[in-house]
């Protein structure tokens, strides 16, 4: 099967296409890029990086930018994965939903009227363990925006691992936050992935926070060898 990703860079979309990889032919990545930075179906930090994750990875990406207007960014969406199914021959599209009924719905609203299949691959998948097994696969996730009580800019910048993980849960077990940040509350970046060709390597970046809300922008990056 031809399949396309909407792929945002960040860790949910990048482990979807991980697994879009092993059930067909990825043809291509699609990626919204939001004016809204609040938007309510698209992921912002870092955006731009996604030309560097599909040169890393090796598949074309099919870029497209929206006001992101609530409902009316679905009109765009649903634009892009038209012209995939077009231009690539796509029959299936992936996405990194895990809980979020919103984005899931809609898109597969969006699909079935374009008479493409959907795949949620992590959908329903307990939080903490997908985390866990992201750092247990050799995945390299920055962590690229905070957005809820009581994340803080300690945690903006830092690659995710165990221990990471682990005061993820312990502010979960009294604040109830999503560990992997499916209710919005954290927005990553992939540095880098088992199947990537290449990594990349982040040469400058700069951090902007204020109290529980903030983000780590990078200003530069290369692609180095592995």
């Amino acid at each position: 099967m031809k399949l396309g990703v909407l792929f945002s860079g960040g860790k949910d979309s990048v482990y979807a296409l991980s697994k879009a990889l092993e059930a067909g032919e990825v043809k291509v990545l699609i990626t919204i890029v939001s004016e809204n930075t609040e938007s309510y179906m698209f992921h912002t930090p870092n955006i731009s990086i996604t030309k560097m994750q599909a040169e890393a990875i090796g598949i074309p990406l099919m870029q497209k930018t929206t006001k992101g207007v609530k409902e009316e960014e679905l009109v765009d969406l649903q634009d892009a994965i038209a012209e995939a199914k077009k231009e690539y021959g796509i029959s299936g599209v992936y996405t990194g939903a895990i809980a979020s009924s919103y984005q899931a719905d809609r898109i597969k609203n969006i699909c079935d009227e374009l008479e493409l299949e959907l795949f949620n691959p992590i959908w329903g998948k307990d939080q903490e363990e997908f985390m866990r097994e992201l750092v247990d696969a050799g995945f390299k996730v920055l962590v690229s925006g905070i957005f809820a009580y009581p994340l803080d800019e300690s945690f903006l910048g830092k690659i995710v691992d165990h221990e990471l993980i682990d005061r993820l849960v312990k502010i979960r077990d009294t604040y109830k936050i999503n560990v992997a940040g499916e209710g919005g509350e954290i927005e990553t970046t992939v540095l880098d992935a088992p199947f990537f060709k290449k990594r990349i390597e982040v040469k400058e970046s700069e951090v902007n926070a204020k109290r529980n809300e903030g983000v780590c922008i990078i200003k530069k990056a290369v692609l180095s060898g592995k």
